[in-house]
Order: C-alpha cells, then structure tokens, then sequence
C-alpha cells in the first residue's frame, strides 16, 4: 500500500514513505505492526495485527489540523469499520458516493483496488478497523436474506459498496468486544483463536444491527446523542468515583431526565446499570488475574462492604466470588 500525506488544498505532497516510526512482531501465528505517528502530522499509534485472512488495526491520534492523504491498494477487503472518536472522508472513483463516517458509528465496506483520498478530522481520532478476505467473509453471510444478496452481489462483481446504507451506532456490546481486542495479552496461537472468536462475535452483532428490520432509529438530537457517549466515556475513566445521577447530567450539560431516557434509550441500560456492569467486569477479571482477596476487590471497585459485593457480584453472574478464585 502507497501512503502519501498532503496539504489541505492537497496540491503539496508533505511525506511520501511507508511510516516514521514502525516496530514489527513476529509471533508464530501472528504478525504485529505498531506505528507512532510523530508531529507535525500528528501524535499518536496506529496496531495492525494479522492472521490468515484477518487483518485487525486500531489507532488514536491527536490531529493539529485535519490530516489529508492517498491511499491506493491492489487488493480486494471487506472491511469492519469502528468510528470510536473522530470524523473521517473517504473520496474514491471506486465508490459512487464519498464514504463519511462520524463518531460513534460502524459499518462493512466492501473495497476493490481501493484508490483515492481520505481526510481524518480530530482533534481527536479514534478508530478500529478489521479487514477480512472476501471469500472467508461471505462464508457468515446467510443465503437468500436480502441485503445480505445484495452485498454478496457486489463482492462477486467487484463493485465497492457499503453493506447498508445507513452507518448505525455502536452498541455497548460492540464497545466492549472492542476493548477486549485492544487489550487482548495473550500470545502466539492463543491470541489468534482469542481474537478470531472476537471477530466472529462482533461481526454477528454488526449483520444483526444492520439488518434487523424492526429496529427503530433513535429519536436523540446528534447534540444529546454526544452528550449520552460522554457520560459513558466518563463513568469509564472514574468508575470508582461516587457521584449522582444530577452531578453525571451537569458534567456534560443536560439534565437528569434527559440523561435517564436518552441513555437507556441509545445503549439500552440505565446509567447505573451500566456503572454496575462495568464494576462487576473488572471484580471478575480481578479475581481472575491478581492475587487480590475479595475485601481489597471490594475496596477497588467502590464498594464499602465486602458483603454487598458479593451480593451484587452473584446477581451479575449467578455464582459467589469466593468460588471463582479468589484468595
């Protein structure tokens, strides 16, 4: 692949090479490609890792300005695409229309000898894209379905397209078989049937989103819909802070109504049930990994009695955190 980067008006080539700064792992099963993007053209890391028809790569990158550049491939990919954060424009004589997508959103591309330009928009992005065979991906795609033919179709006669035409948001499962992509540790062959699984399980999620005719669109403002990711963002990075349903509507700028529905309503949990799940993750990926006995697990997580943890920990999986582990 040729990687050209250049100024906005796209008249001056500013760097022409395959990355600044690039490290390589090989590990049996498995190749790692991890790339730090240095200024001017921005800060940040972009990880590719590949496998027998899976190519996997996810990056965040802070952007001064918007980032301009040509791609051109020789290959054939069906792709997943995850926008985490960020806007980005793919301009391509292979597509009938420019391929925009903003954040929060996903969907599957089908791209022939791909040739053209893209522009990322920060401040910030973030994305994760997983490009997969043509021929291993049709293999999900059930028979006689529809759009599924119509996707097929386009695949077997070359045509770029967009499996649907509409990009759909990124459901909270997504979200957290994502992250389990981007911190997977393991290594060599178990990381490849661990990320293949992963594949798998949010591919089946994106066709079922995509194609579930009784969905309804959400009836949030693109205003509210940023606010509901932020408050999500924000109970990630301080999940065990103590604050109120009022004090979560004030950080972003919205009031407790509109937070209650609008959150249940886009991720389909409420925000406390969401806080919750994500308390009971990592209690269980805790007792699992760490030495930590069940009252200092207790503590990390927010709560203040090791009883109430418990509680709260079999009614998330139906069994005590005593028997799974812990000292």
């Amino acid at each position: 692949m040729t990687l050209r980067l250049y100024d906005e008006s796209f008249e001056k080539v500013l760097m022409e090479k395959s990355y600044p700064d690039t490290y390589y792992v090989n590990d049996g099963d498995i190749q790692e490609c991890i790339t730090r993007l240095i200024p001017p053209y921005g800060n940040g890391f972009y990880h590719e890792i590949c496998f027998t028809n899976v190519h996997i790569s996810f990056g965040n990158i802070a952007l001064p300005h918007k980032l301009q550049f040509y791609v051109e491939s020789d290959f054939d990919t069906v792709e997943m695409h995850f926008a985490l954060k960020g806007k980005s424009k793919a301009i391509s004589g292979n597509f009938r229309n420019i391929v925009e997508f903003d954040s929060y959103q996903h969907n599957i591309i089908y791209a022939h000898h791909l040739q053209g330009k893209m522009e990322f928009d920060g401040p910030d992005m973030h994305v994760l894209e997983i490009n997969l065979a043509p021929d291993f991906f049709k293999k999900f795609l059930p028979e006689q379905s529809g759009l599924f033919d119509i996707f097929r179709n386009s695949i077997e006669k070359q045509n770029s397209s967009l499996i649907h035409p509409d990009h759909q948001r990124i459901s909270l499962e997504m979200y957290q078989i994502l992250n389990d992509i981007i911190h997977c540790d393991r290594k060599g062959t178990f990381k490849r049937i661990y990320l293949e699984a992963k594949v798998s399980e949010l591919l089946l999620l994106q066709l079922e989103q995509l194609f579930d005719e009784a969905s309804v669109k959400s009836s949030l403002h693109k205003k509210d819909v940023e606010k509901m990711y932020a408050v999500r963002d924000y109970i990630i990075s301080n999940m065990t802070s103590d604050y109120t349903l009022n004090d979560l509507a004030q950080q972003v700028g919205t009031n407790e109504f509109t937070l209650k529905k609008g959150f249940k309503e886009l991720f389909g949990t409420t925000v406390f049930g969401f806080w919750n799940d994500l308390k009971m993750d990592q209690a269980r990926k805790l007792l699992l990994e760490s030495d930590l006995n069940i009252s200092e697990i207790s503590d990390i997580i927010g709560y203040k009695n090791a009883r109430h943890f418990s509680a709260a920990f079999k009614r998330k999986f139906n069994i005590l955190p005593s028997k799974i582990g812990s000292k």
